[in-house]
This record gives C-alpha cells, sequence and structure tokens, in this order.
C-alpha cells in the first residue's frame, strides 16, 4: 500500500489565513490545526495535513530577512518529515519572498508552494478556497514515486508559476499574478495539468542546503527622463551600499550622459555590484544591443538578463552574502541558479 504524502502547511500570515466572524462582521485569525473542519473538501485529497504558524503572524508588508530565515528554518526543521510545503503569506510580497526562499534554498528536492488569497477564507467569494486545496493537490502530486514539482513555486488563480519569475500586477483582480518570461509550469481546470517540460530537475543524489545569508545592504534605481544628478548620487552614495538594482529602459538603455556615467564609474571602482534590469514587465536586457547600452557593458554593469526586479533583488542578496570574486559574481548572477532567468 502506498504511504500517503505528508504535507506541512505554514502560516505566516496575510489574507489568506482570516476569517470572518459573523456575528460582529470583524476579522479573526483562521486556525489552521482545525482546518478539514472547515474545508471538508480536503477530505477527498489523499494526503496527511498538518500545519505550523509564526507566533505571531505578520503582514505581507512587514516582510524582512528575519521572516525569510524563519520560513527556511521551518522547511529546513522539517523537511525529512514531510514531502511538501504550502506556505501562506500576504499576496503583496509574495514574489519578492518566495523569490528569496528558492535562493535560500538549495538542491530542493521536494515542492514549496506558496499561495495566498485576494479576499479572506470565510468571504462568500472567496479566492482563498481554491488556491488552497490546489496548492495541496501540487505539493503531493507524484509520478513514479517522486514528487512531479521539487522547486518553488507561486499558485494563484488556477495557475502554477516558478515563484522567483513571478510578478504582482493586480490588486483588485483575482488573476494577481503574472509570469511574463517563463509559462506557467501547471494549470488547473477540470484537470490538474503539469508542463513537466518547464519544472526544474533536481539533482538525486545532493542533500538540501540552506542559505540563510542574506546582505541587504542594497537599493534599486529606477531611471525616468530628467533624473537629477543629485537623485542618482544619493542613491550610490547610500551608506554600506553594497549592490544596486538599475532599472533600465527597453532592452537594458539608460542615459548616456557623462554625469551619469561618471557615477557609475566610481560606484563600480567602490566594488558596489550594479545590476541592469529591465523596466518592462516582459522582455530581456540585452547590453550592447544599443548604443545606450554599450558603455554600461563597458564599464562592467551585469546584465539581468529576463529576470524580475524581484527576483534580481532576492539573488543579489543571495550572492553578495557569498565571498565571491568580482568575476565570479558576475558569472553567478548572469547564469540561472533556480531557473529565474533564461540564458
Amino acid at each position: 500500500m502506498t504511504k500517503k504524502p505528508k504535507i506541512l502547511i505554514v502560516y505566516t500570515g496575510g489574507t489568506i489565513g482570516m476569517i470572518k466572524d459573523y456575528k460582529t462582521n470583524a476579522l479573526k485569525a483562521f486556525d489552521f490545526n482545525q482546518i478539514t473542519k472547515n474545508i471538508p473538501e480536503l477530505y477527498q485529497l489523499n494526503c496527511a495535513i498538518e500545519s505550523i504558524s509564526f507566533d505571531e503572524p505578520i503582514d505581507s508588508s512587514n516582510m524582512t530577512i528575519a521572516s525569510y530565515q524563519k520560513i527556511v528554518t521551518i522547511i529546513e526543521t522539517h523537511y525529512k518529515n514531510y514531502d511538501g510545503f504550502v506556505i501562506l503569506s500576504g499576496s503583496d510580497t509574495m514574489s519578492y519572498v518566495s523569490s528569496a526562499i528558492s535562493f535560500m534554498l538549495e538542491h530542493l528536492q521536494k515542492p514549496v508552494i506558496f499561495t495566498g488569497s485576494q479576499l479572506p477564507i470565510g468571504d462568500l467569494r472567496t479566492d482563498a478556497k481554491e488556491n488552497l486545496i490546489t496548492s495541496i493537490e501540487i505539493a503531493c502530486a507524484q509520478k513514479g514515486g517522486r514528487p512531479i514539482v521539487s522547486e518553488v513555486c507561486l499558485y494563484f488563480e488556477y495557475k502554477l508559476y516558478r515563484a522567483n519569475r513571478t510578478t504582482k500586477i493586480n490588486a483588485e483582480q483575482f488573476e494577481a499574478f503574472t509570469s511574463m518570461n517563463y509559462p506557467p509550469l501547471a494549470e488547473s481546470g477540470v484537470h490538474l495539468n503539469f508542463n513537466e517540460y518547464y519544472l526544474l530537475k533536481p539533482e538525486l543524489d545532493a542533500e538540501l542546503v540552506v542559505r540563510k545569508k542574506m546582505n541587504n545592504n542594497i537599493a534599486i534605481l529606477k531611471l525616468f527622463p530628467g533624473i537629477t544628478p543629485n537623485v542618482v548620487e544619493s542613491v550610490l552614495a547610500t551608506k554600506d551600499l553594497k549592490g544596486v538594482i538599475l532599472e533600465t529602459y527597453g532592452s537594458g538603455n539608460a542615459l548616456n550622459q557623462k554625469w551619469f556615467l561618471e557615477l557609475l564609474k566610481k560606484a563600480i571602482h567602490k566594488k558596489i555590484k550594479i545590476i541592469n534590469v529591465t523596466q518592462c514587465v516582459a522582455g530581456a536586457v540585452s547590453q550592447g544591443h544599443y548604443e545606450t547600452s554599450i558603455v554600461l557593458k563597458e564599464l562592467g554593469v551585469i546584465s539581468g538578463r529576463d529576470i524580475t526586479t524581484e527576483s534580481a533583488i532576492a539573488k543579489l542578496m543571495y550572492l553578495l552574502s557569498e565571498n565571491l570574486s568580482n568575476e565570479e559574481f558576475t558569472g553567478y548572477f548572469e547564469k540561472p541558479l533556480r531557473g529565474e532567468l533564461t540564458l
């Protein structure tokens, strides 16, 4: 007889964990230990479900490096006892958080599925139940005795995405997320269909490595027509700054005025890593394709290719915490480590 998969739900906070008290109309925390009582549909899934919650659930806007460390520590502690993990958090920063977790878990061989909802689990028209039920179903899906999914993913409104490829695009629609540069890993309709070709293939003999160090001495510098030297200089002169996500135009283009290039050159000379990421929701940076990006490449600005800003932040924090030479850093950033960019 096949052993039932064991799934651990980790509730960090967020809308999905709230339920309405119909007497007072106030929202209160949902007790995930009573999950099958509140969502009897889960009995239809062939798995054992247990849950753990943050002592103090936090709004996703308050997520910090310490929150990331808490999530990966829970996964690390329970990794051998469960077949999959469903992480519940607020949707506002879910792409940032799940991207970071993907870099913190190396050689992952089990599913870690992030999900949440736009409406509380107790609302009449909530999206929470479907998101939660299907995320659990994905987490316990197996083929040949092994998990079908063995990476960090984000499930929302009938689609499973690679977490570090996602961006939240809508605050009001149930279809809150998209992955413009990488196809969905699974789609839920009448059937749950996995696009197995696009899934990461794990190294079967590799042990899980948990990376808990993240260096958050970084900044985002978004370019816009008319940006002043004072603004650029103030960002690049930030105390203890180690890295900058430079959000450029189109395929990686930036102004080529002397003052701007001099400020970048000065920052790079101070060993500040500058990553070129496009402001466009789709497409990739192609440094050197146009004249306005040739100089960036020559200065030593690192190409983010088709990485999202959310994933670039996570990857920058991760790589800055490693003791890498300049060449190693550039090499690691410009190649996929967790399927976050396309070569």
